[in-house]
């Protein structure tokens, strides 16, 4: 076997051997074969991998938005929309500023506790002060004694906190553009409200079907419908937001909670916008989200006697 194996090997050297004679017989004489060469990456012709200095790098400056119809989710336009409104980049310490800042202003801060002196009842010592053999005690509105007074309890307090509008205002723009980016951003057109089946409203207004029946007949409507657009429980819900309440969507959001929400846009905050699955908004109440959550774009000091306004957005590009 040891035999077997030194053949082998002799046999292999001997083919490396061959294999190399030309490369060396071309080193002999000076003339390298491109087969000999070494390749190396800087060989290639640099203007065509790398970009001049003197050109400028400009980013994007605008992303483009489709416009839906509701429920048939048809694009009806294609609109242009600021970078600076839909495309930030994630922030999610601004993020978790801006949630701890709306949790804290919410919390309604009216524990109360009654100290010793608020508990009705004499205020007369108990017992002596010696004499007794037993231990000192003052007043029945001691902490000590049941039905006393509570020490260093809880008072009426206010737990909001502070937060600079700009940093709040780049949290709204971050969360729609995180929103944005992940395609969890419909936007519908003007007037989204949840068509209900004729039939079923002519019953309804007539009174022949009573509340349990019309709450299941829409539950089953609406979680058939969520299911078929990949929005309800199984896929992370879905949150309607609307310029003013629809009676309809609200109505059937209300009894069908498991599969969605709908809010008034006065009712929104940055957390509603980072917790269910996405978020169905018309075009009105977009643009008054961004109207109203851009003070850090818009200067308050005049130049040559003019404001300095945000970007535009919106500016309709194809239309069907």
């Amino acid at each position: 076997m040891a035999g077997k194996g030194m053949k082998g090997l002799s046999e292999a050297m001997r083919g490396l051997s061959l294999a190399a004679q030309p490369c060396r017989a071309a080193v002999q004489t000076r003339q390298i074969p491109l087969a000999c060469r070494r390749t190396m990456a800087t060989e290639a012709p640099l203007p065509s991998i790398t970009r001049s200095v003197t050109e400028g790098w400009e980013p994007a400056s605008t992303v483009p938005l489709t416009i839906y119809s509701f429920p048939k989710l048809e694009p009806r336009a294609l609109e242009s929309w600021s970078s600076k409104h839909l495309y930030l980049p994630l922030r999610r310490d601004i993020l978790h500023l801006a949630v701890i800042y709306e949790g804290d202003k919410t919390r309604q801060g009216t524990a109360s506790s009654k100290t010793r002196w608020e508990v009705a009842g004499s205020h007369r010592k108990m017992r002596p002060q010696k004499g007794s053999g037993r231990s000192r005690l003052g007043t029945k509105q001691s902490p000590m004694l049941r039905g006393g007074g509570k020490s260093h309890g809880p008072r009426p307090r206010d737990f909001s906190t502070k937060l600079n509008r700009k940093v709040y205002d780049l949290a709204w723009r971050t969360a729609l553009s995180y929103r944005y980016r992940r395609g969890e951003l419909i936007v519908t057109e003007d007037g989204l409200d949840l068509p209900l089946p004729d039939e079923f409203l002519d019953l309804a207004q007539k009174g022949v079907l009573g509340n349990k029946l019309e709450d299941s007949f829409i539950q089953k409507y609406v979680g058939d419908m969520m299911a078929a657009m990949q929005w309800g429980k199984a896929d992370g819900r879905t949150t309607f937001v609307t310029g003013d309440k629809r009676a309809n969507l609200f109505t059937a959001m209300e009894v069908a909670g498991e599969n969605g929400r709908a809010l008034e846009l006065e009712d929104v905050d940055v957390k509603d916008l980072l917790e269910t699955g996405r978020i169905v908004v018309e075009r009105s109440a977009l643009k008054e989200m961004i109207k109203t959550h851009q003070s850090d774009l818009v200067s308050r000091i005049a130049i040559n006697g003019v404001l300095k306004k945000g970007p535009s957005s919106g500016l309709t590009l194809v239309r069907s």
